[in-house]
């Protein structure tokens, strides 16, 4: 099968497990990219000298990529450091309380005991129980599913994931199920923070996506060198294999003769044969025609409304006057107002959540002087629409400096050569098309999960990856969505039977 080549559009997660397992069947595989280095996404930034993770941060899931490595006779281990992480997240609220979830449910258990009585420490256990059961009803004929359908899925859940879904109201917002469960206003807040990492509003998002939580209690690892190894890793492994890279090098479009993929085009005027081509980028590219008129009709389901975009500050500094751990959240007291802004008004939020990952923490290395730390507020999508003024910017740091330093944190977010802040209107020059959406479409109702288009385009050759697309937005999702594409290839090939992709036992769902 060497002859059929494969041109996979875009070196993120996606696109370079779909480039491995498709190299691994004997297929020529190149994969092009604008940026200069592999990941996407999961991206560094240079800081003061040191490489500092500017975007996806949690690894989860771990199963994916042990089934990845799996699939090309290697292990997990035997490719990557990674260290399970004892504390999940640290979590402060500028009231002065301080919450830690922990990898063993008994310290979390006496965690929230100590935190919020021994009554709301049951709670939660019974919401573990419910976010368990939850997965379990959906793994199979949803998350394993190539191509989920409403009635595919409620004729695969069985009686008892029937009743499961009924018990948990999946017509109910995630917020309105979640204060069901708990009655301190501060772990509902918490657990309602698990919509953002599909970048949906807890408001809006369906009570199922409380099944996220469970998966950071499922395990949280940190990966040394960054979650850029993990990229570097899988690119070598595809050298291993025999894949081409070809990076600075932007995609112009997707040539097609008769209808059918023929070949792609770059901006350097160069084109690249290609039998079928796999596109690790966002969907909303496509539709916008950016890769050509041809591929417009490429997908045809409804445009949903954006995810979420973010203000990101890169910083390598010293910090003081609170004990950080890897991953720790800044609260304020009124939730609502943040999505209130940013999805029904379209403007940053006055009083924004803050995420800091501290990304020389949590594994028992001792820390000094400057270290790396990445800063997250969550903000609207437009960054295609217009950028946000000075003033804007100015407000959002200085509201992002007082809640740190109303917990106990002093950081000072001002660009300079310490700090580099990252904008919705950089992201949508990273990832065209998006406004800065970070995670695809954002998952508001019920049915929105099978609204994302599935591996096979409308156009013959065409093959779709990532997190525009089902399964969805993060990490492991991104790469069962490589997977998914390079089977659906193969099968249309007729090298393989199915598309699905099986997982082993304990897969779990997250970002």
């Amino acid at each position: 099968m060497a002859e059929h080549q494969v041109v996979v559009i875009g070196a993120g997660m996606a696109g370079l497990v779909s480039a491995l397992q498709l190299a691994q069947q004997g297929l020529s595989v190149t994969v092009v990219d604008k940026a200069n280095q592999p990941g996407g996404k999961v991206r560094q930034i240079l800081v003061d000298g040191a490489a500092v993770d500017s975007g996806p941060t949690v690894f989860t899931m771990r199963w994916v990529f042990d089934q990845v490595m799996a699939s090309i006779g290697t292990r997990l281990e035997d490719e990557l450091k990674i260290h399970r992480l004892n504390v999940l997240a640290r979590h402060f609220w500028e009231d002065g309380s301080q919450l830690n979830l922990y990898a063993d449910p008994q310290a979390s258990y006496n965690a929230v005991a100590a935190f919020a009585g021994v009554a709301e420490a049951d709670r939660f256990t019974q919401f573990c129980k419910t976010t368990r059961e939850v997965y379990d009803a959906l793994e199979k004929p949803f998350i394993r599913s190539p191509s989920p359908t409403m009635a595919q899925m409620m004729g695969g859940l069985g009686p008892r994931g029937l009743a499961t879904l009924a018990t948990v109201g999946p017509m109910r917002s995630l917020w309105n199920s979640l204060g069901k469960h708990f009655t301190d206003p501060r772990l509902r807040q918490l657990f309602a923070r698990y919509a953002t990492y599909c970048g949906s509003s807890p408001w809006e998002a369906p009570a199922t996506l409380m099944l996220i939580a469970q998966v950071e209690m499922d395990g949280v690892w940190a990966v040394e060198g960054g979650m850029h190894a993990l990229a570097q890793c899988l690119m070598r492994l595809g050298s291993q294999k025999g894949v081409q890279y070809k990076f600075n090098s932007e995609c112009e479009r997707i040539e097609l003769t008769q209808g059918r993929v023929s070949g792609v085009r770059l901006q350097s005027g160069d084109s690249l044969r290609a039998n079928s081509v796999v596109f690790n980028g966002d969907i909303a590219a496509l539709r916008a025609g950016l890769l050509g008129a041809g591929t417009r009709q490429a997908v045809t389901t409804k445009v949903q409304p954006r995810s979420l975009s973010a203000i990101t500050w890169s910083l390598h500094t010293p910090t003081s006057g609170l004990a950080l751990d890897r991953h720790n959240v800044f609260f304020r007291s009124n939730y609502a107002q943040e999505f209130e802004a940013i999805f029904q008004h379209s403007r940053l939020p006055a009083q924004p959540t803050v995420y800091v990952c501290a990304q020389d923490r949590g594994t028992g290395a001792s820390v000094e002087g400057a270290e790396r730390l990445l800063c997250l507020v969550n903000a609207p999508a437009n960054g295609d629409k217009r950028g946000l003024s000075s003033q804007e910017l100015a407000d959002c740091t200085a509201s992002s400096q007082e809640l740190l330093a109303a917990c106990g944190l002093s950081l000072q977010l001002e660009p300079s050569a310490s700090c580099i802040r990252t904008t919705p209107q950089d992201f949508n020059q990273l990832f065209p098309a998006t406004g800065g959406a970070l995670y695809g479409q954002a998952t508001h109702g019920w049915m929105a999960a099978f609204a994302r288009s599935n591996a096979k385009s409308q156009v013959p050759g065409l093959y779709l990856a990532g997190g525009s697309v089902h399964p969805g937005p993060g990490v492991p999702m991104a790469a069962m969505s490589g997977q998914l594409a390079a089977a659906a290839l193969m099968a249309n090939l007729g090298l393989t039977k199915s598309s699905q992709v099986v997982a082993t036992s304990g897969g779990t769902l997250t970002h």
